[in-house]
């Protein structure tokens, strides 16, 4: 391990990120089965993305394994082939492959076309030009509204687009309305859902080669995540509520949103409560039960959410897993992240997922007989745990696949069949990591001294994760990089983070702060922060550091920095400012400075009022009160006490954070002759997700943090 040099190239710095950031992960995987005589054959086809700095894009590329089981003992695998050659997929905005002959959709963009395939074992069986069609706009392929779903008889296929635009809409006088139109605002839903207005449930007849764009959704909803219900002569889906206008929904489980089934002749029906925010309506294999995710609107923009299950025949809705609000120490935590699309067991009696669980991420199932919740990560303590996160890709035919991964391991694929009650799973790696690394990370409990306890929600605590080189072979102290995590309801998991992984190989320890209101923690947590953020935060991020420096005698006190991206950002820079004698650098990408000039430009408008205590309306009016309140908790307040240099990275096309709320934060450090530097990303948003754009971030980064530490 080299120490840090008084000049570190840019060059070391750029091809160390280009390690870390190229190894590839697992999104997604399906799984088919065979009878073979005497044996049971399960193909696992796993699809990864991978980072290539060259090009500055993501690549995709699928890769096959095929598993031997005996059929007398089908859950004990015993021979793993080795997979064949990746292959790269061009293209592909959604697949799916169908329940019976596997054959495989594919819908794909090519020359400013989108084509629908259909592929079976002989090759192209069906090919139709969505685009030249002109039933429907543009597909949608994102997590939100997306969706390519079989029938069962696998003649029709279900997806979601946007609405077609008439452009040439005769007015009452006759004169075409074709330039008024092209003027009217639209509404979108947002950040990273810029192309996404007005989504419509589209089938295609596979027969006759027709689209058609289903009728009958009520007009005050916007649809998507469709399935078909058994028989396929109806569709379920989740209809969000877009009156009186839309709030970004991305990173929101908060909106108003219910469950819906519409049949083909047009008769919807509403089948979930009002005044309720749901996703991830998930039909099991005997097409008795729908289960779906389900939260409270506004308040916090992501929560714990409850699991609640639809018996179909009666109509009936109960709750499977409630709303966990303060877990005990090891045990279940609750659901904070989406459903995989096949999340149940064959016999329709078990839901497996993965969710968080303090500072970690782990793999759960849970049986509807007794809803009782078991754990399935390969851990018997979180001591002495391989795998700090766990992520379900898949369960089909009762084999998970799953991706794990820790700050030193990249993604893994791992796979086991569900265990019998009371056995554990048996679990085999089929792709072990290109490479690991040799550093060392350690979890952290931390309880916040009595004056900054709670005391709506008290007794809580929070967390965090140290990462470090193992072995640095100098006698100086490490540097130690503060990460803070944006949301501010999210979580660091103790998973694979190329940001952590390439700060560590250049000789950083990174600790990554998982402060009261991240999720994990039970919404107790979550709710804790509601009014105090500006306050409670950033002493629990100051409170983990002091903790890490007391406990760890190898980081160096006077050599600390701080970084992090949206709310990150914002307890970034409420860092420097509040303890300016403390940190010696700072890195921030889109930081909220000024909650109350962000108030009018974010699509949360929600969450700015949320967040400093106040309840909000779609009528709300700024009150004088609320804008003191959005400002007294802001870290511009603390701009003049700023001592540390620097550095901001903002997105042009940010929906979310305004890029006007960093130039504000530069504005006033420059008055002060502060050291600021700042980079400007006009073709990227609010996550800063462009391949491009996160190299040149880290390398500038590393570079601020190498100039002043």
């Amino acid at each position: 391990m080299e120490a840090l040099q008084p000049q570190m190239d840019p060059g070391q710095i750029t091809g160390v990120y280009g390690e870390v950031s190229g190894l590839p992960a697992a999104v997604s995987a399906q799984v088919s089965e065979e009878q073979l005589s005497e044996l049971r054959i399960y193909t696992v086809a796993a699809e990864w993305s991978q980072s290539d700095l060259v090009r500055g894009s993501r690549l995709r590329y699928s890769q096959q394994w095929t598993l031997i089981t005996d059929c007398n003992d089908h859950k004990s695998i015993r021979t793993v082939l080795p997979p064949g050659p990746c292959v790269p997929v061009s293209g592909e905005l959604l697949s799916g492959r169908s329940p019976i002959q596997g054959l495989k959709a594919v819908v794909r963009e090519t020359g400013g076309h989108q084509l629908l395939e259909i592929w079976d074992r002989h090759g192209l069986r069906k090919c139709l030009n969505l685009t030249a069609i002109k039933k429907h706009g543009t597909v949608y392929d994102d997590s939100q509204f997306g969706c390519l779903s079989w029938s069962e008889c696998e003649n029709k296929l279900l997806y979601v687009a946007e609405k077609s635009k008439n452009t040439s809409i005769e007015t009452h006088d006759g004169e075409s309305a074709c330039r008024k139109d092209r003027s009217m605002y639209c509404e979108d839903w947002g950040e990273a859902l810029t192309s996404k207005s007005i989504p419509v449930i589209c089938v295609v007849n596979l027969q006759s080669g027709s689209v058609s764009v289903l009728q009958g959704v009520p007009p005050d909803i916007s649809p998507g995540q469709a399935l078909w219900a058994p028989g396929s002569q109806a569709v379920f889906f989740v209809g969000w509520y877009h009156e009186p206008f839309r709030l970004g929904l991305r990173f929101c489980s908060n909106r108003r949103s219910a469950l819906f089934k519409l049949d083909l002749d047009g008769n919807c029906e509403c089948l979930s409560g009002d005044n309720l925010s749901v996703c991830c309506p998930r039909l099991s294999p005997d097409g008795s039960t729908l289960i779906y995710l389900q939260g409270q609107v506004f308040g916090p923009h992501n929560q714990c959410l409850s699991l609640q299950q639809l018996d179909l025949k009666s109509g009936k809705t109960s709750t499977l897993l409630d709303v966990v609000n303060r877990p005990q120490t090891g045990e279940f935590a609750g659901v904070y992240e989406s459903l995989p699309s096949c999340c149940w067991s064959a016999d329709s009696q078990r839901v497996v997922f993965s969710s968080a669980r303090r500072n970690w991420k782990d793999l759960f199932m849970v049986d509807r007989r007794s809803n009782k919740v078991t754990s399935l990560s390969d851990s018997l303590s979180d001591v002495s745990r391989v795998f700090g996160s766990w992520k379900l890709l898949t369960v089909q035919k009762d084999l998970m696949v799953v991706s794990c991964s820790s700050p030193n391991t990249p993604p893994t694929l791992r796979v086991g069949f569900l265990p019998l009650s009371g056995e554990a799973v048996t679990w085999q790696t089929l792709q072990q990591p290109v490479m690991t690394f040799d550093f060392h990370w350690t979890v952290l409990d931390v309880t916040p001294p009595p004056e900054e306890n709670n005391s709506h929600y008290s007794g809580l605590d929070f967390g965090a994760v140290l990462v470090k080189p193992s072995c640095p072979l100098h006698e100086d102290k490490i540097p130690l990089v503060v990460f803070i995590h944006g949301g501010p309801h999210s979580q660091f998991p103790a998973e694979w983070n190329s940001t952590t992984a390439g700060l560590a190989k250049l000789g950083f320890a990174v600790l990554m702060v998982n402060y009261r209101g991240s999720t994990g923690f039970g919404q107790d947590s979550i709710l804790s922060l509601i009014g105090q953020i500006g306050n409670q935060d950033v002493k629990d991020v100051q409170m983990a550091v002091l903790t890490a420096l007391r406990t760890d005698i190898t980081l160096d006190p006077k050599r600390l920095a701080v970084i992090g991206g949206s709310h990150g950002g914002f307890l970034s820079c409420h860092l420097i400012g509040q303890y300016p004698e403390f940190y010696r650098a700072c890195a921030a990408r889109n930081p909220v400075i000024n909650a109350a000039t962000l108030l009018g430009t974010s699509d949360i408008v929600d969450w700015r009022y949320t967040s400093v205590g106040f309840q909000y309306s779609y009528d709300q009016i700024p009150t004088a009160e609320a804008l003191a309140a959005m400002l007294e908790k802001s870290p511009i307040t603390h701009a003049a006490q700023v001592k540390a240099p620097v550095l901001l990275m903002l997105g042009g096309k940010d929906r979310r954070v305004s890029p006007h709320q960093g130039l504000e934060f530069y504005k006033a450090l420059k008055s002060r002759a502060l050291p600021v530097r700042l980079l400007w990303f006009p073709e990227d948003g609010h996550s800063l997700s462009r391949v491009d754009t996160q190299a040149d971030c880290f390398l500038n980064t590393v570079l601020w943090l190498h100039q002043h530490l």
